[in-house]
Protein backbone atom coordinates (compact mmCIF):
# COMPACT_ATOMS: atom_id res chain seq x y z
CA UNK A 1 0.00 0.00 0.00
CA UNK A 2 1.66 2.98 -1.04
CA UNK A 3 0.58 6.67 0.03
CA UNK A 4 0.17 9.92 -2.32
CA UNK A 5 0.90 13.19 -1.58
CA UNK A 6 -3.19 13.65 -1.45
CA UNK A 7 -3.15 10.36 1.52
CA UNK A 8 -0.43 12.45 3.65
CA UNK A 9 -1.70 15.62 3.59
CA UNK A 10 -5.40 14.16 4.27
CA UNK A 11 -3.18 12.26 7.26
CA UNK A 12 -1.45 15.39 8.47
CA UNK A 13 -4.98 17.66 8.24
CA UNK A 14 -6.68 14.79 10.55
CA UNK A 15 -3.49 14.97 13.12
CA UNK A 16 -3.64 18.94 13.00
CA UNK A 17 -0.08 19.00 12.09
CA UNK A 18 1.22 21.62 9.64
CA UNK A 19 3.58 20.75 6.92
CA UNK A 20 6.05 22.75 4.67
CA UNK A 21 5.32 22.13 0.72
CA UNK A 22 8.65 21.14 0.63
CA UNK A 23 8.45 18.44 3.56
CA UNK A 24 5.79 16.46 1.44
CA UNK A 25 7.98 14.29 -0.62
CA UNK A 26 10.16 13.36 2.13
CA UNK A 27 7.37 12.76 4.92
CA UNK A 28 5.93 10.60 2.22
CA UNK A 29 8.45 9.17 1.12
CA UNK A 30 9.13 8.19 4.89
CA UNK A 31 5.50 6.74 5.74
CA UNK A 32 5.74 4.66 2.37
CA UNK A 33 9.15 2.76 3.71
CA UNK A 34 7.52 2.25 7.39
CA UNK A 35 4.40 0.70 5.75
CA UNK A 36 6.86 -1.02 3.69
CA UNK A 37 8.43 -2.29 6.36
CA UNK A 38 5.04 -3.41 8.16
CA UNK A 39 4.26 -5.11 5.17
CA UNK A 40 7.68 -7.21 5.11
CA UNK A 41 7.06 -7.96 8.87
CA UNK A 42 3.54 -9.36 8.05
CA UNK A 43 4.47 -11.86 5.63
CA UNK A 44 6.99 -13.16 8.21
CA UNK A 45 5.33 -16.98 9.03
CA UNK A 46 5.16 -16.58 13.17
CA UNK A 47 2.65 -20.23 13.10
CA UNK A 48 3.85 -22.03 16.41
CA UNK A 49 6.12 -18.93 17.88
CA UNK A 50 5.06 -18.16 21.34
CA UNK A 51 4.99 -14.85 21.89
CA UNK A 52 7.88 -13.39 24.01
CA UNK A 53 6.99 -10.75 27.48
CA UNK A 54 10.30 -9.56 26.68
CA UNK A 55 13.30 -10.01 23.92
CA UNK A 56 16.05 -11.21 26.47
CA UNK A 57 13.16 -14.11 28.43
CA UNK A 58 14.60 -11.96 31.29
CA UNK A 59 12.73 -12.18 34.64
CA UNK A 60 11.79 -9.36 37.20
CA UNK A 61 13.45 -10.16 40.57
CA UNK A 62 10.11 -9.79 43.34
CA UNK A 63 10.93 -9.39 47.00
CA UNK A 64 9.13 -11.50 49.36
CA UNK A 65 5.23 -10.15 50.09
CA UNK A 66 5.92 -9.68 53.57
CA UNK A 67 3.70 -6.92 55.49
CA UNK A 68 6.60 -4.68 57.21
CA UNK A 69 4.04 -2.02 58.93
CA UNK A 70 1.86 -2.29 61.39
CA UNK A 71 -1.94 -0.79 60.95
CA UNK A 72 -2.52 3.04 61.81
CA UNK A 73 -5.77 2.97 60.57
CA UNK A 74 -7.81 4.30 63.99
CA UNK A 75 -4.95 6.89 64.54
CA UNK A 76 -5.16 8.46 60.97
CA UNK A 77 -8.54 8.28 60.82
CA UNK A 78 -8.94 10.07 64.50
CA UNK A 79 -7.47 12.88 63.23
CA UNK A 80 -9.54 12.94 59.88
CA UNK A 81 -12.33 15.60 59.61
CA UNK A 82 -15.06 12.93 58.34
CA UNK A 83 -15.18 9.06 58.42
CA UNK A 84 -17.60 6.81 58.48
CA UNK A 85 -17.60 3.02 58.54
CA UNK A 86 -13.88 3.26 57.99
CA UNK A 87 -14.25 5.31 55.23
CA UNK A 88 -12.75 8.68 54.60
CA UNK A 89 -15.81 11.34 53.76
CA UNK A 90 -14.87 14.14 50.89
CA UNK A 91 -16.47 16.34 49.37
CA UNK A 92 -18.69 15.70 46.24
CA UNK A 93 -16.19 17.25 43.21
CA UNK A 94 -18.45 15.88 40.26
CA UNK A 95 -21.94 16.04 39.87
Amino acid sequence: MALERSDVEKIAHLACIKLNESDLPHITSALNSILGLVDEMQAVDTDGIEPLAHPLEASQRLRADVVTESNHREAYQSIAPAVENGLYLVPKVID
